[in-house]
């Protein structure tokens, strides 16, 4: 596949722009909630396909020991951590295109997302850890798929 690939921007954001307004390249491939903004903004005119089986992508947030310490915020930082997984801010997320993990929250939306049968995560691979090392490391899958195609 990266063989034909012509164009590979640094993250999602730059791939859709890159697809949608410099009209480079034949087919994006990209996250669901960027697909979302882009129909609800009127880039993207088409409709877009979400495979069944599909990744779960958890945003982790964490609050920096040494930091919060030195800085004097922890009560405010724990508070922000905590703030970002109830149902209030779940809702803006959904609203965002982010699938909620709340139960209560992906019950009011769910008919904004494209059904999905299967999730799978990076547990799945071995944890982080394991898929840094196998995908990303040095002599990974990441660069034996290059090395053969630039």
């Amino acid at each position: 596949m990266f063989k034909n690939v012509d164009n590979l921007p640094k993250d999602a954001r730059e791939a859709s722009e890159v697809f949608l307004k410099r009209d480079q390249g034949d087919v994006l491939l990209n996250y669901e909630n960027e697909a979302i903004l882009a129909t609800k903004t009127g880039d993207l005119k088409d409709p877009f396909v979400v495979p069944e089986l599909n990744i779960r992508i958890e945003g982790p947030v964490a609050v920096v020991d040494r930091n919060v310490d030195r800085k004097g915020s922890r009560k405010a930082a724990e508070a922000l951590a905590a703030c970002l997984f109830s149902n209030e801010a779940l809702q803006v997320f959904a609203e965002e295109g982010f699938r909620p993990t709340s139960p209560a929250v992906w019950a009011r939306v769910k008919d904004r997302f494209a059904p999905v049968k299967t999730f799978f995560t990076v547990n799945d691979f071995g944890g982080w850890s394991q898929v840094n090392q196998q995908f990303f490391g040095d002599g990974g899958i990441w660069d034996r798929l290059f090395a053969n195609t630039r």
